[in-house]
C-alpha cells in the first residue's frame, strides 16, 4: 500500500513547462513562499513553482520513522513522479536548503539554490533548537492563538518568531495545540545537524549549478563557511551571493532575493 503523499500548493501559468520546487524551513510550510513564488513566476512564466509542506510540516502529518533527510528526498521523488512534474530545478531555506542539497545528486536539477543554510554538520542547537525546547515546556492547549504567541514571547522570543510559530497551531475541541510532534521534529533536526554535503558542493552533479545565498545579517554560515565555498566557486559551478537581511531572506530582503533568483534561473 502506498504510503502518504506529501501536500503542496502549485503556483504556475498556462505557458509553465519547467518546475521548481520550494523547500520551507524547519517549522515553516510551502505556503510562507507563496508571494515569493507568485512574484517569480509572475516574472518567469515559462516556469512553475511546486510549494511542499515537507514531512511532519503544515499538511503533511502521519508519515512514519526515519525522521531523516534521505527520508525526506524519498517523499520529494514520490510527490514528483504522483505529479508528473520534474525537480527541474530546486530552492530551499535553511533546513530545506540543506535538503535541497541532498536532492541534487537524486534528481539532477539544473540549478539548485541553498537559502542561507551551511553545507556542514553543525552542533545541535540555536534558535531551532530553543523553540523546540519552548514547545515541549509549554505544549498547550491555548485558549486563544494569541495566548500562545504570547508564551513563546515570554520565552525569549521576538514578536515576528512567535507570530509564525503560531502558524502550527491547530484549533481542536475549542482549544489551540500545536500541530507538529516535538519528538519527531526533534529527530528530523538531529539528521540535519549531522549531515555534511560538502561534497554536493565540491563536485557538483553534471550540468547543474549551485548557487549559494547568505543572509548578511545571519550568523547561520561561519566565516569558515563563507571561505570555503568560495574556493568552490574555482569549478565555475557553484555562485556564492550574499543579500542585506536576516536568516528569513524571503520576508526581510523579498526584492532583492526575487531579482536575484529571476535574474538566473533557467
Amino acid at each position: 500500500m502506498a504510503g502518504p503523499q506529501l501536500h503542496q500548493y502549485t503556483v504556475s501559468e498556462a505557458s509553465s513547462r519547467r518546475w521548481l520546487y520550494v523547500l520551507h524551513g524547519i517549522y515553516g510550510t510551502g505556503r510562507n513562499w507563496a508571494s515569493f513564488a507568485r512574484r517569480l513566476i509572475a516574472a518567469r512564466p515559462s516556469w512553475g513553482a511546486v510549494l511542499v509542506d515537507l514531512r511532519l510540516h503544515g499538511h503533511s502529518p502521519g508519515f512514519e520513522p526515519p525522521h531523516t533527510l534521505a527520508a525526506c528526498v524519498h517523499d520529494l521523488l514520490g510527490l514528483s513522479a504522483a505529479l508528473d512534474r520534474p525537480v527541474d530545478a530546486v530552492l530551499g531555506h535553511s533546513f530545506g536548503g540543506k535538503l535541497a542539497l541532498m536532492m541534487a545528486p537524486a534528481v539532477t536539477p539544473s540549478q539548485t539554490w541553498v537559502i542561507d543554510a551551511s553545507p556542514g554538520r553543525r552542533s545541535p542547537g540555536g534558535g531551532a533548537a530553543r523553540l523546540l525546547q519552548t514547545v515541549r515546556r509549554y505544549p498547550g492547549p491555548f485558549a486563544t492563538r494569541d495566548d500562545a504567541v504570547s508564551t513563546v514571547e515570554a520565552d525569549g522570543f521576538a514578536s515576528h518568531v512567535a507570530r509564525w510559530l503560531a502558524t502550527n497551531l491547530v484549533l481542536e475541541g475549542g482549544e489551540y495545540r500545536w500541530r507538529f510532534d516535538a519528538d519527531q521534529v526533534e529527530k528530523l533536526l538531529a539528521d540535519y545537524f549531522r549531515r555534511d554535503l560538502w561534497d554536493v558542493i565540491e563536485t557538483p552533479v553534471p550540468s547543474s549549478e549551485i548557487h549559494v545565498v547568505r543572509a548578511a545579517q545571519s550568523d547561520v554560515m561561519s566565516a569558515g563557511d563563507v571561505e570555503r565555498l568560495r574556493a568552490a566557486r574555482v569549478n565555475g559551478r557553484v555562485h556564492v551571493h550574499e543579500l542585506h537581511g536576516g536568516h528569513w531572506l524571503h520576508v526581510d530582503n523579498p526584492d532583492g532575493l526575487l531579482a536575484l533568483v529571476r535574474d538566473h534561473l533557467g
